[in-house]
């Protein structure tokens, strides 16, 4: 089997990438670097320094882009610009990377005829969700440009199923959490934030009153549901998937896990709760969640050595 994958030098792309390679696919690497970093790529995999808003081949290797997805089986496509506060501030280029980089994806695995795209979707679409644990039928409403131009990604997918025959597949991340995380700048998560203030030997700053509830999701678990999407024999015509633990732990209980001293700061809007109905991912995927968020970072705090 042959892979491209889309932000493969980001945190979750790169642990998807060293699996693909373990099971012996061959993969092409698409990622512009701005988050991604070039040391986490497989050195068994063809990288190509690629900006997917404009389909520009940044290290001019290959100007044609569209090329590059010829001869590919499954198309993982992961790069976007994450988080909801930053999108807040920053829509536009936010709209040019999540939207129209999902959009030239897509037109480019149908041009080349691709047989899936597994798309990385967000719960984010959920807003504030009334039903826990929430369901996919569950109503949409986002509450960021974020979550809402991941949304419109979903629906891009399925139309392409619908009108252009290409078979898609969204999953809808929670709060995705692991090795390879970033522990500082503007895409950092709660994770990795309290994480760099520990190293820093600084208080933990929390948001709100940090009675916010979030479903942890471990990486590999995450990994494991792009390579269950994409190896199904049944077509998805632009199905949705829940992956998430199916527990959620209070922002609060985070930082008590890891032991730091907490403040809180500024208020934001944001959804108070988070909770994956994870059912349909195990019964159409045989997919369930192995990790476990307070096992986890017992190991990762002795790795950090804090």
């Amino acid at each position: 089997m042959r892979a491209l994958v889309t932000g493969g030098a980001g945190f979750i792309g790169s642990n998807l990438v060293d699996k693909l390679i373990e099971k012996g696919w061959g993969v092409i690497v698409l990622d512009d670097l701005s988050t991604g970093k070039k040391e986490n790529i497989n050195t068994n995999a063809k990288f190509y320094n690629v900006d997917i808003s404009t389909m520009t081949d940044l290290g001019r290797t290959n100007k044609n882009v569209f090329r590059l997805f010829e001869g590919i089986d499954i198309v993982f496509h992961l790069a976007a610009k994450a988080r909801v506060q930053p999108s807040i501030v920053d829509p536009v280029s936010f709209n040019k990377v999540n939207v129209q980089g999902t959009l030239n994806v897509l037109l480019a695995s149908h041009n080349a005829g691709v047989k899936r795209v597994v798309y990385s979707a967000s719960s984010s679409a959920y807003g504030n969700a009334t039903k826990f644990p929430t369901p996919e039928e569950h109503s949409t409403n986002p509450l960021s440009p974020y979550g809402l131009q991941k949304y419109i990604g979903e629906q891009y997918c399925k139309m392409f199923s619908q009108v252009y025959g290409l078979d898609t597949v969204s999953l809808r991340y929670f709060n995705i959490y692991g090795e390879r995380m970033n522990l500082d700048g503007a895409y950092c998560l709660v994770l990795g934030i309290f994480a760099q203030q520990m190293l820093n030997e600084k208080d933990l700053t929390i948001t709100n009153d940090g009675k916010q509830r979030r479903d942890f999701t471990y990486v590999g678990d995450a990994v494991e549901a792009n390579i269950l999407a994409a190896t199904q024999k049944d077509k998805f015509n632009g199905d949705v998937f829940n992956i998430g633990n199916g527990k959620n732990y209070s922002v609060n209980e985070v930082a008590d896990m890891l032991g730091g001293n907490k403040t809180y700061g500024k208020t934001v809007k944001e959804p108070f709760q988070t909770l994956a109905d994870n059912s349909k991912a195990n019964l159409m995927l045989d997919w369930q969640p192995k990790g476990d968020l307070p096992t986890w970072i017992k190991k990762y705090k002795m790795d950090l050595g804090i």
